[in-house]
């Protein structure tokens, strides 16, 4: 990830910029410390639906490492899953983020098979931390030209007063 640890677990523990990373997350709402209600939207091959459930981050150890328990609920079924994302700093400006999890689905969802299942979940994922790449990397360009630009106004300044 292209920023330092405590900039990575800042991301990934704040609840507005997180419902902007997750796939199809349509609601984040806090339901008690280090707990959400979610709304989630998704489908893998024809079956698609809604989920409403909880979010709950647990095991935090600041800015090094977390784990993430999903329940949901809807009309395709049910997901319950955890998941353990542990950040460990690469030089002075990276971040390598590793992560372990497990799920578990139910319902007509889970007829499509665990080969699409498996394939879905990597897509999913995939999505989540390229997003968060993005994020990341939008917010270190925005801090970026916010330090360059005091200076381009004062030679500016500078040009108007000869």
């Amino acid at each position: 990830m292209p920023a330092p640890p405590d900039e990575v677990w800042s991301l990934l523990t704040d609840p507005s910029r997180l419902s902007r990373l997750l796939p199809g997350c349509e609601r984040l709402e806090p339901d008690g410390p280090d707990r959400y209600k979610a709304a989630v939207k998704f489908g893998i091959a024809a079956i698609s639906g809604k989920y409403a459930g909880t979010l709950e981050f647990a095991e935090k150890k600041q800015p090094h490492s977390l784990v993430l328990k999903m329940d949901g609920k809807g009309l395709p079924g049910f997901v319950k899953g955890e998941g353990r994302i542990e950040l460990v700093a690469k030089g002075a400006s990276d971040t390598e983020l590793t992560y372990t999890g497990e799920a578990q689905v139910g319902g007509v969802i889970a007829s499509v098979g665990q080969r699409m299942l498996d394939a879905a979940a990597r897509k999913i994922v995939q999505q989540f931390f390229d997003s968060a790449k993005a994020e990341l990397a939008s917010t270190k360009s925005l801090a970026a030209e916010s330090t360059s630009q005091p200076k381009s106004r004062a030679k500016a300044n500078n040009r108007s007063e000869r």
